[in-house]
């Protein structure tokens, strides 16, 4: 009865949050430096229009709206997937240096090269996340088969402290300092059609695994001694797992940089209404991890117009104080 009811409550939650979605999407396209109705909105995606307005809609707004869905999306997904796997409230892709590692690929990039196209930079995105992600792990494993997850938050938090440094002397050193600060801040001003179907592609890879595995992931979330005797292959699930946050991270990094907490914040609230199975926890990200971005980025661009406030920098302001009390509560949220 109780896996019913929280059945119950992920369908409701995921039907809500898909309309509300639907509403920030709207707003998103509607509100900006130039605020456009409604009615214009309708018309410029089902009538074929060279006007202005139907311009800004068609190939900036509506590219931009989706891709903070689908990143934020991302971001949490692989957030509530590196908590399952290491039994750690605390771990997320920012945390553990995933992040940063594509956001110093990146730099190394631009320094070599000022323009680089979007497959590129996803590509440069990805083995920058992958190098900086597999180094935490191994830096935090006791052994092949054991990751202290107090030992893998320190590493990341010093490893991307470092990436992070870096990334920041070779934009000074380079010259780079407006290019490189978007992508430490965090934003979508990038944002493209180009940049929705590679994120397109990537997700439908990266979530139908992580929901196909999230049954495993439950069953490790309780312990490694739960998962053993119950059959999981802990090793081969925890690769896999880190492959999907590295491939969903680092697609996300490369559309909108670095943007912080959003992993850490939104399977926490998914998993304090759904329950602790992931296969209610990782359905219930996806939707409120869209609904966050793009909620914050409606925010960012409304702030202090006509210019925008960096999203990761909202997101810090709301993940900070969520991370100190985990931090100061002392329990684990499984």
């Amino acid at each position: 009865m109780n896996r019913l009811s929280k059945n119950k409550a992920t369908n409701i939650l995921i039907l809500a949050s898909l309309v509300l979605l639907i509403i920030g999407i709207m707003l998103s396209i509607s509100l900006g430096a130039k605020q456009i109705s409604f009615s214009q909105i309708i018309s410029s995606i089902f009538i074929s229009k060279n006007e202005i307005d139907a311009q800004i809609i068609r190939d900036i707004r509506i590219p931009r709206a989706i891709s903070a869905a689908l990143v934020g999306a991302f971001l949490s997904v692989s957030g509530a997937i590196l908590q399952g796997l290491t039994r750690n409230p605390l771990a997320e892709p920012s945390i553990i240096g995933v992040t940063q590692g594509a956001t110093f690929s990146i730099a190394i990039a631009l320094a070599f090269q000022k323009s680089i196209g979007s497959f590129n930079l996803m590509f440069v995105s990805f083995l920058g996340a992958s190098i900086s992600g597999f180094l935490v792990y191994f830096l935090s494993s006791k052994s092949i088969k054991k990751v202290d997850p107090i030992r893998m938050a320190l590493a990341g938090v010093a490893i991307g402290t470092l990436l992070m440094s870096l990334s920041t002397a070779i934009a000074m050193y380079f010259n780079l300092s407006q290019q490189i600060s978007f992508w430490i801040s965090g934003g979508l001003t990038s944002a493209t059609w180009t940049s929705v179907k590679l994120l397109s592609l990537i997700g439908i890879f990266g979530i139908i695994v992580s929901i196909i595995i999230s049954p495993q992931i439950t069953i490790l979330s309780l312990g490694e001694e739960v998962a053993t005797s119950l059959g999981v292959k802990i090793n081969l699930i925890r690769f896999i797992g880190i492959v999907i946050v590295i491939i969903l991270s680092g697609g996300s990094v490369s559309v909108a940089g670095n943007i912080m907490f959003v992993g850490l914040i939104v399977p926490q609230i998914a998993r304090g209404i759904v329950g602790s199975d992931y296969r209610n926890i990782i359905p219930a990200s996806i939707v409120l991890g869209a609904n966050l971005l793009v909620f914050s980025d409606i925010v960012a661009r409304m702030i202090n117009r006509p210019y925008e406030t960096p999203i990761g920098s909202l997101t810090a302001l709301i993940g900070a104080p969520i991370f100190i009390y985990i931090v100061r509560r002392g329990q684990r949220a499984f």
